[in-house]
């Protein structure tokens, strides 16, 4: 059989909490796709039930649920992440996979206990920078026991490799950066973004989480209102900060200037009639609505957070890095600057395309592809 041949004939197996949305969800549907149209023998397994997918899957690609999601603590929980194990044991000596591939924090864990002493590799991955995470002693405990007995460790960025590298040592460390695909696939919902008002838009997208910093973007927006009366905000995602964030737009009197309109499946036609993105997050794995948008032809406005824009944005070239992450007035001082130099801003926003390049599927892919013809092999 030639190299090409085994690495056609490589199974594997995505193990991920659910396909309920998020980053990582839309990265194991995109690689479980690619795989499965390769002619590889792919299956995603889910704890959660299909029931609330916001990923469709291939077609190829073999679906199984354990019904095993869940919360609990103490003895409970322990026991539950037995019986978590033993489901996905059963379902990988059925599969027969040759590479296991963690989707996030809990499921490696889970994935490298599950395949103990069976023929398979675990890829466990970190697609949250660590610090940013509410991860329990208990599971942290067992990520120092377990990520050193995974095949590799792969995280999205150069930063979480080197926390990684620094608490969790004997990992054998990749990077490998999420795909940006372009153009951008259409989904319901479908909102239909406000066009030809003359209106300028400075667009944010995610959830409505306080990770995401909105709440700063606000105050920021709010400052810079009055000096850019042609511009307005849109905040583009839903989710639990949305009281919050709606009753800050109402005592700083925006509600005229700030959009809400919820989640978009049809994200790329809002990039498309935005003027400027801005990136206020708190923490940051990479950042796919960072990707998505420049992409989309949009100079980027970034937080420059631990991880993630740094590796995405190049400093005056395409986008702009405030520093220090979290500060109100440098996020106004960079703002009010690409807001009101029209040039320079188109300028950058014609080189943030190169991301289409920098962070095509097809480079993306052949990492993983030599991670894989590096670990293949029994376990």
């Amino acid at each position: 059989m030639s190299v090409a041949d085994s690495a056609q004939a490589t199974r594997v197996l995505l193990f991920i909490h659910s396909l309920h949305g998020g980053g990582a969800e839309r990265v194991a549907a995109d690689l479980s796709a690619h795989w499965a149209g390769m002619g590889r023998e792919v299956m995603v397994v889910t704890q959660a039930g299909a029931e609330g997918d916001v990923y469709t899957l291939h077609p190829k690609v073999h679906r199984e649920i354990l019904n095993t999601a869940g919360e609990g603590g103490g003895l409970r929980g322990i026991w539950s992440n037995v019986q978590r194990v033993r489901a996905l044991r059963r379902v990988i000596r059925s599969f027969r996979p040759d590479i296991v591939l963690g989707m996030m924090t809990t499921a490696s864990v889970l994935s490298v206990l599950a395949c103990a002493g069976l023929r398979c590799r675990v890829i466990a991955t970190e697609h949250t920078h660590p610090p940013s995470q509410t991860l329990s002693g208990f599971w942290q405990r067992l990520r120092r026991l377990t990520y050193p007995r995974a095949a590799r460790v792969v995280a999205l960025t150069r930063g979480t490799a080197d926390w990684i590298e620094r608490h969790v040592p004997g990992s054998r460390l990749a990077v490998i950066p999420n795909p940006v695909h372009f153009p951008l696939p259409r989904a319901e919902p479908i909102l239909t973004p406000v066009t030809g008002d003359g209106r300028k838009r400075l667009l944010a997208v995610g959830r409505l989480h306080a990770d995401k910093g909105f709440d700063l973007l606000i105050q920021a927006y709010a400052r810079l209102a009055a000096s850019h009366p042609d511009w307005d905000l849109v905040i583009l995602g839903e989710g639990d900060e949305r009281p919050a964030l709606e009753a800050q737009v109402r005592e700083a009197g925006l509600e005229s200037r700030i959009a809400m309109p919820g989640r978009a499946g049809n994200v790329g036609d809002w990039y498309d009639s935005a003027h400027l993105y801005v990136l206020t997050s708190r923490f940051e794995g990479l950042s796919n609505t960072l990707l998505e948008s420049m992409a989309s032809g949009l100079a980027a406005v970034s937080f420059d957070c631990d991880t993630g824009p740094r590796e995405i944005v190049r400093e005056g070239i395409d986008g702009v890095l405030v520093r220090p992450n979290g500060d109100v007035p440098a996020l106004c001082k960079a703002l009010d600057a690409v807001m009101s130099d029209d040039d320079g801003r188109l300028r950058m926003a014609q080189a943030a395309t190169d991301v289409r390049d920098r962070f095509s599927a097809a480079r993306v892919l052949r990492k993983w592809q030599e991670i894989f013809d590096g670990v293949r092999g029994p376990g």
